[in-house]
């Protein structure tokens, strides 16, 4: 898809995907993150929203063409890493307090997307967190729908939701490893 067009989803040029986009980055409960991991960046337009909340990001791809695009676009930003990966099986080391699963979950085989969720689980630091957004339609040849994938992660008993939107075309979970306290609650606004 990339060799016919660098932006083939229209991430740049689209009002619901920049919509889309800006629900997603506010369902983040915290103004901060210090370590986040974005598997599936594509050309990096929601990497770049994250890399303003991140102290540093590490995001990945398949696509080399995506990955140039979004080395380019994020070049600026020093403490943004892009790189090739395949998710579940290339996994970047260490921990993260911010893991994105953004329009990718429904590629995955339901074996891939277990150990995908695994791998998921394994690398959230205390309290962290999961924000999944996916496409709700169902799409020819897709092993899951947008449904399913959120499903499956709301089954997960180690993951507590603290948010959720839902609409026609997009769902957008915020699930913590554990409970988190809400912004109002950390900002000792309720008891």
């Amino acid at each position: 898809m990339y060799a016919e067009s660098e932006d083939p989803w229209g991430f740049r040029s689209r009002w619901y995907e920049s919509r889309k986009r800006d629900v997603t980055l506010a369902a983040l409960t915290r103004p901060r993150y210090r370590r986040a991991f974005e598997p599936g960046c594509s050309i990096g337009v929601l990497t770049a929203g994250l890399a303003e909340r991140c102290d540093q990001v590490v995001a990945t791809d398949v696509d080399d063409q995506a990955l140039a695009a979004a080395r380019a676009g994020l070049a600026a930003r020093d403490h943004v890493q892009v790189s090739r990966g395949a998710i579940p099986h290339d996994w970047p080391a260490g921990m993260f307090d911010l893991v994105v699963l953004s329009e990718l979950g429904y590629y995955l085989s339901p074996e891939d997307l277990d150990l995908l969720l695994d791998r998921v689980v394994a690398s959230l630091a205390p309290r962290a967190t999961l924000l999944a957004c996916h496409w709700r339609h169902p799409v020819a040849g897709y092993p899951a729908t947008g449904d399913e994938v959120h499903a499956r992660l709301l089954a997960r008993p180690e993951l507590v939701r603290a948010v959720a939107h839902e609409e026609e075309d997009f769902r957008v979970d915020l699930l913590t490893l554990g409970a988190a306290p809400s912004p109002a609650r950390r900002e000792g606004l309720v008891p």
